[in-house]
């Protein structure tokens, strides 16, 4: 009787224990953001959560899916332009897990996979790219690496929702020539805006002229003009010869 009681008084807790440890992993919990991808005996099974989900150990394993908005920054890639200039870029991908089954089941690692592909893009797309288009135009570049790398991460569940060129980087040489342009660029744009107002000027002197032809009185009047304004300088002493046909029309009278 007495080995008896010190059988059931030492099983009980044993199996209390066991009861706990069998709880315990059969148990998960998934956050609203979590998913389980739950299989059985090594066949994929369902989706679970988010909630209390009751596995069988040792039958069943799951494999737990975080669905939130992945940042991942791209390191810098050297490439080469269109036009054969070598640029260092740096950028951020967006991405995340819509499909948690083709996420666990097409891909061995989905992030690592990620990187390296968004990686091979950039560098890819780019290099079809001018480098004043790397420059000027990152919102178009940026949309055509984001519809490139989804198009290939939609066979594993996962969404890229956005990618931002952060930083294009160019060798001194590059910088300085790039200077040099700007600097003809402006020297052309103000010779162009000074031949403009060159022909602006002739144009209206020779409608003047025109004017002046027809009417004499007009010219003579002019010339007076002139005479008033450049003796308005009292320190100035200026020798201004009278033309003729200016000083006839008075010598007639």
């Amino acid at each position: 009787m007495l080995w008896d009681a010190l059988g059931v008084g030492l099983f009980t807790p044993l199996l209390i224990l066991a009861a706990i440890l069998f709880l315990g992993s059969a148990i998960r919990i998934f956050r609203e953001y979590e998913r389980g991808v739950v299989f059985i005996l090594g066949r994929f099974q369902q989706v679970k959560g988010p909630g209390l989900v009751i596995i069988i150990p040792g039958i069943q394993q799951v494999v737990r899916v975080d669905l939130r908005t992945v940042v991942l920054e791209v390191p810098t890639q050297d490439v080469i332009s269109k036009d054969n200039v070598s640029v260092k870029v740096s950028a951020v991908v967006y991405f995340r897990v819509v499909d948690p089954q083709k996420a666990i089941i097409q891909v061995v690692d989905f992030m690592n996979a990620t990187s390296q592909l968004a990686q091979t893009m950039l560098r890819s797309v780019l290099g079809k790219h001018l480098l004043d288009d790397m420059l000027s135009e990152r919102e178009r570049l940026n949309l055509d690496i984001q519809q490139a790398l989804d198009t290939q991460t939609d066979t594993w569940g996962i969404k890229v929702s956005n990618v931002e060129i952060k930083q294009v980087d160019l060798t001194e040489s590059m910088i300085r020539a790039i200077a040099r342009q700007a600097e003809a660029e402006r020297e052309r744009r103000a010779k162009v805006i000074h031949a403009e107002g060159e022909l602006q000027a002739s144009e209206k002197l020779f409608q003047a002229a025109k004017i002046l032809a027809q009417e004499p009185q007009a010219i003579q009047l002019r010339y007076l003009e002139t005479l008033t304004v450049i003796g308005a300088d009292k320190n100035t002493t200026i020798v201004f010869p009278l033309p003729m046909d200016v000083v006839a029309p008075f010598l007639k009278k």
